[in-house]
């Protein structure tokens, strides 16, 4: 139980690594809020999923970070490496919370399953610890999540997230102006933000092909979903429920 007064640990992580802006941005709204310790991988991890490391060491290394009082160190293996071994090696005591974030890139729709982002916060949750993924739109539009990010914090951490369950946060890419709000409890749409296709790079030798992924941009979504708040200018705030768990109605 959490003593009166004791501040919240939370462990912060995310799949774009160490260096990213957008962990920098969420690392400081957080730090109001709590004792702040940061484990993120060592470079790029996007796509990651829920995956951890199994057939590897993994290596964790003390690191600078620019915000004063905050613990941060490196990790060699996933974002669910992150969590697994900064909840369970490196923290003084179990987080209160994780955060896990800012991505750079929404993670709504059938994306969330693809992302290390949200397997980072997913980890979090079966191991039962309250788990907060955030994320925004590739493009440099940060103007809503700077104002929104700190009163939302606030707000959450309030909230005991369903068993098995995250809240998955998404920020859209507008103006200030241009934002009509919050919409909470939205649904993970069954749609998707780029509908994939391959194409061809290169013809290798003994009939190999190097392929490369694009995407086409889809806005169109069901009503209630995630991405159909992103796509009209709100923030979107709903649960994403863990595999393995029966989904809550």
């Amino acid at each position: 139980m959490e003593k009166m007064n004791e501040k919240k640990l939370i462990l912060i992580t995310n799949d774009d690594g160490i260096e990213a802006d957008g962990l920098l941005r969420l690392v400081r709204a957080a730090a109001a809020f709590g004792d702040i310790w940061i484990v993120a991988p060592d470079g790029q991890r996007s796509a990651a999923s829920h995956s951890i490391s199994l057939h590897s060491h993994i290596d964790v290394f003390p690191a600078p970070y620019p915000v004063s009082g905050v613990h941060a160190f490196t990790c060699s293996g996933t974002p669910g490496d992150c969590v697994r071994v900064g909840s369970l090696n490196i923290t003084p005591r179990r987080p209160d919370a994780v955060f896990s974030g800012m991505n750079r890139g929404w993670n709504v729709a059938t994306d969330v399953q693809y992302s290390g982002t949200a397997g980072a916060a997913f980890e979090a949750a079966f191991q039962g610890i309250p788990a907060y993924a955030f994320s925004e739109d590739a493009a440099e539009c940060h103007d809503v999540s700077e104002a929104y990010l700190p009163g939302l914090l606030a707000e959450l951490l309030q909230i005991q997230p369903p068993r098995g369950q995250i809240v998955n946060v998404n920020f859209p890419c507008c103006t200030l102006a241009e934002c009509r709000g919050i919409l909470r409890n939205r649904t993970v749409s069954e749609g998707m933000v780029y509908r994939d296709h391959y194409e061809l790079v290169e013809q290798l030798p003994a009939g190999g092909m190097r392929l490369a992924v694009q995407g086409e941009y889809q806005s169109e979504a069901e009503e209630g979903s995630d991405l159909r708040a992103v796509s009209e200018n709100y923030i979107s705030v709903g649960y994403a429920n863990n595999i393995g768990f029966p989904v809550l109605k």
